[in-house]
């Protein structure tokens, strides 16, 4: 009995001299939760941002959205295709290892028809495995742009995917419920621990993956809890109950860079902010008049002039937004001097369009908006609806959580609505394929130019870059004259960030843990 104590002490004492090594938590929060742990369901930039971490894809960007190598360690183009040498020794988080059949398995559920990442994907015909660490992207002619369009687009474990009965994605707008959307098994640097839906997941730090030692994260832990509430966010950060808000209230940015311990980073985001208008159905849902005004190309003018942008940026966006008369920002290729200006604020003329419309009197219409997902989304949306006012439109704003908004405009069933669009291509046919195309996923105005369609399927094969720039210019210049949409302003990110933890701001609104450095 003697000797049992002594030995107990001596290894007692043992634990008391050596370091415990503390645990590296980063604490965080946003105002609107990932969709969904599914990464072929919803293409939204918090849901990307968040499944990022979890699981990877051929190419990446960096913080400054330079294209850099993830799962693929190479590749090359020829006349039709690209071929990725993917890295050998991966694995995903259950101890599986990733081959190439997993990719063929990705994209052929990224085309699936639940999948919002289909426009990406959709000029690869075939998914060629040559051997298990090397695929060929097989695609409908040379596609320039393909190594851009696939930051984003996740690659699954197959046999997960059999095993958990989630072989096609989430049928996001149906409202379904599958294992992939609580659950995941990627090959990203943190692993799933626990996922609440809008209350708290819990990411731990994945020791096997293949980037342990080229990056210089030291997050061992992150607890991400989403707060709508703009006061509670800024005062969570202020108390240290958090490290790091994504998206402070812009009226805060001053209070939070002033405080002890506290610092603020701003970039201009590749991300614009603008209403759509239904102008393809015959009779608008919400409206008291008969017919579709927005059919008619002087009512949609007569919206955009009636927009005082540079009050909004001023007012609403603590002078954070650069407004515009494009859906796209600068740094897209196709964001032009010539283009980006806005349409102009000049109500009497607006009045005057919608009277030679044969709308003197007005006419009223719902507004639908997001009340948690982009800067002072509700806020813009209730200074639309006191201008829309000073030309007779009567506006009924709904601002509802974006979990039930996006929906609305991927099944066309909103009149008005919200949008705003970042550019992660950085090439403009990410927005002709989704927003302007006449079958993009997320063209809910049902607007249809026959010439914008036929530069969006040419600029996917054409690799004259003077050509194919040319091309773009002319497809907005189409658009610009057209006004399918009521552009507003180029978002401005703001990023507040406790000095215990140095975390790098990058324009397309997304956090990155591989860099963050926890002091």
């Amino acid at each position: 009995m003697k000797l049992k104590m002594l030995a107990t002490a001596s290894a007692t004492a043992i634990m008391l001299a050596s370091p415990v090594l503390a645990e590296n938590v980063l604490r965080w929060t946003s105002q609107g939760d990932a969709l969904t742990l599914d990464p072929h369901s919803q293409n939204e930039g918090p849901t990307n941002a968040m499944n990022g971490q979890i699981y990877e894809a051929l190419v990446t960007r960096d913080a400054a959205l330079v294209l850099q190598p993830e799962l693929a360690e190479s590749w090359s183009a020829d006349a039709d295709g690209w071929t990725f040498n993917l890295r050998k020794g991966v694995t995903f988080h259950d101890g599986s290892a990733l081959t190439a059949e997993d990719v063929a398995f990705s994209f052929e559920r990224a085309l699936h028809q639940a999948s919002d990442f289909k426009e990406q994907a959709k000029s690869v015909v075939t998914v060629e495995v040559i051997d298990d660490y090397t695929v060929k992207l097989k695609t409908d002619g040379a596609n320039p742009i393909l190594p851009n369009q696939l930051t984003s687009i996740y690659i699954m474990d197959k046999g997960w995917a059999e095993t958990n009965n989630v072989m096609s994605p989430q049928d996001f707008k149906a409202e379904e419920e599958t294992y992939a959307v609580r659950n995941a098994n990627g090959t990203g640097p943190f692993a799933v621990a626990s996922r609440a839906p809008d209350e708290l997941t819990v990411l731990t730090r994945n020791a096997d993956w293949w980037g342990d030692d080229l990056f210089p994260g030291n997050i061992d832990k992150i607890e991400y809890r989403p707060i709508t509430n703009a006061a509670t966010r800024v005062a969570a950060l202020l108390s240290g109950e958090v490290d790091f808000v994504l998206d402070p209230p812009l009226q805060d940015l001053a209070r939070i860079d002033a405080a002890d311990g506290l610092g603020m980073v701003t970039v201009a985001q590749i991300r614009s902010i603008f209403f759509g208008m239904d102008q393809g159905i015959d009779q608008l849902r919400s409206s008291n008049v008969e017919g579709n005004p927005f059919k008619d190309a002087r009512v949609r003018e007569a919206f955009n002039l009636a927009m005082d942008r540079d009050a909004i940026q001023r007012v609403v966006m603590e002078g954070l937004s650069f407004p515009t008369g494009m859906i796209t920002p600068p740094g897209v290729l196709g964001n032009t001097p010539d283009n980006d200006p806005p349409y102009g604020f000049d109500p009497a003329r607006a009045r005057a369009l919608l009277a030679d419309a044969g709308y003197g009197d007005g006419f009223s219409i719902q507004l639908d908006c997001p009340n948690n997902r982009y800067n002072n989304d509700e806020k813009i949306c209730q200074a639309a609806v006191s201008m829309l006012a000073k030309i007779g439109i009567d506006v009924k704003l709904d601002a509802i959580p974006k979990a039930q908004h996006f929906p609305k405009i991927q099944k066309r069933e909103t009149d008005f609505y919200m949008l705003g669009w970042g550019v992660p291509t950085l090439d403009s046919h990410y927005v002709f394929s989704y927003l302007l195309a006449g079958e993009g996923s997320w063209n809910a105005t049902g607007y249809s130019n026959g010439r914008v369609d036929e530069i969006t399927a040419a600029i996917t094969s054409e690799i004259d870059i003077d050509k194919r720039t040319k091309m773009i210019v002319e497809a907005w210049d189409l658009v610009k004259a057209d006004m399918p949409y009521v552009p507003l302003h180029h978002q401005v990110l703001a990023w507040g960030i406790s000095d215990n933890v140095d975390i790098q701001i990058a324009a397309d609104d997304a956090f990155r843990p591989r860099f963050a450095v926890m002091k």
